[in-house]
């Protein structure tokens, strides 16, 4: 009976994404029990912004009480070029999992994957950034043979930049993609803005989303669209264009110019309801054609145009039809014609963004 090739797995980032992968990564790793085909995958390393809890000898971490664990160790705290320097070490293939948004984490992928190192992150920043990173990464994966994936950096858990992959590699011309790219846009226009009764005032809804969850702590670093230019950046990298940066093309801000200085969220929400008007407006507006306003992203590539804002829709189409805070992606492309391949789904949240993790993690394993 032969025995199943090991593959070492370094976690940067444990809070929330880094916690549910965390916890997929270990059934991934009891499946191995009954599956002798199935790769040996041994944790060695969970790296948080305080601490550094590793294997010196390349032997499995336990994942009981791992969350203690890291937050237990008295372990010297490594630099993140110690970090690559320890995993090149492994008598084995590595694959890094980087769970957080941090740029300067990102500003070293080329590094990490030039040294044989695969990566897996759901960080938008890595393919967002500057067009030289995304080039220096993708070159240095190419001359090394070490994989990179990002699924998590668009769509969560959505399959979208796999379907774009699939339908450009198989020969398909995309045309245009347009969607709601964020669920808390979504939750918000579609209590705002309903296809049915006349929905509540936009700062009522903005706290409400707040309050349950669905905004950043400071909502403005959602209203700002910033979110959805750095997803549209790299689809639009993804369909062949060279984006340079998500403040390249035209993004609309939902923050009153007023209130883009205030110095914290608290104030921001207080003063919001002074410019309900403004988005009332918009909406009656767009009753008054039939329509109603949904804040999109779009990429019009053969115009080689990309654009995030407001944009009136029938109240039949697909995107004005969401529920909840779905988001809804779709391709318009040669061989699907008039009618578009939509992907839709939760777009956010732990379990669903660590699933697009973990289903990158599975297909590092099945090209290793």
């Amino acid at each position: 009976m032969s025995v199943p090739r090991e593959v070492f797995i370094a976690v940067i980032g444990a809070g929330g994404v880094g916690k549910c992968f965390l916890s997929q990564l270990e059934f991934l790793c009891k499946r191995q029990l009954t599956n002798a085909v199935f790769p040996k995958l041994s944790l060695i390393l969970v790296s948080t912004s305080k601490k550094v809890l590793y294997s010196p000898q390349y032997t499995a971490l336990s994942f009981d009480d791992l969350t203690a664990a890291v937050a237990q160790t008295t372990q010297e705290v490594l630099t993140f070029p110690e970090i690559i320097d320890f995993l090149v070490a492994a008598p084995a293939q590595v694959i890094l999992v980087d769970n957080t948004s941090s740029q300067d984490v990102a500003d070293q992928y080329p590094l990490v994957l030039s040294r044989g190192i695969s990566i897996v992150t759901p960080n938008k920043k890595a393919f967002s950034g500057p067009y030289k990173l995304w080039q220096d990464i993708f070159a240095a994966a190419a001359s090394s043979g070490a994989k990179v994936y990002h699924e998590s950096s668009v769509g969560a858990g959505l399959p979208v930049i796999s379907t774009l992959k699939e339908l450009m590699e198989t020969g398909d011309s995309v045309t245009k993609i347009e969607g709601v790219f964020s669920g808390t846009m979504s939750f918000l226009f579609n209590s705002f803005a309903p296809t049915e009764g006349s929905g509540g005032k936009w700062s009522s809804e903005v706290t409400k989303a707040k309050e349950l969850g669905y905004t950043e702590p400071d909502p403005r670093d959602d209203l700002n669209g910033l979110d959805i230019a750095r997803k549209l950046t790299i689809l639009a990298r993804l369909a062949g264009l060279q984006i340079e940066s998500p403040t390249s093309f035209p993004v609309q801000s939902l923050i009153p110019k007023e209130l883009e200085s205030v110095d914290s969220g608290d104030k921001f929400l207080h003063r919001l309801p002074e410019f309900d008007s403004q988005m009332e407006e918009l909406k009656i507006a767009a009753e008054k054609e039939g329509k109603i306003v949904r804040f999109v992203g779009s990429i019009d590539v053969a115009k080689k145009e990309v654009k995030v804002g407001l944009e009136k829709f029938d109240r039949s189409h697909p995107i004005a039809a969401l529920k909840g805070s779905d988001n809804i992606i779709s391709f318009y492309t040669k061989r699907y014609g008039a009618n578009p391949l939509i992907i839709q789904g939760a777009g956010a949240g732990g379990e669903v963004t660590a699933m697009g993790v973990t289903g990158d993690l599975l297909k590092v394993l099945g090209r290793g």
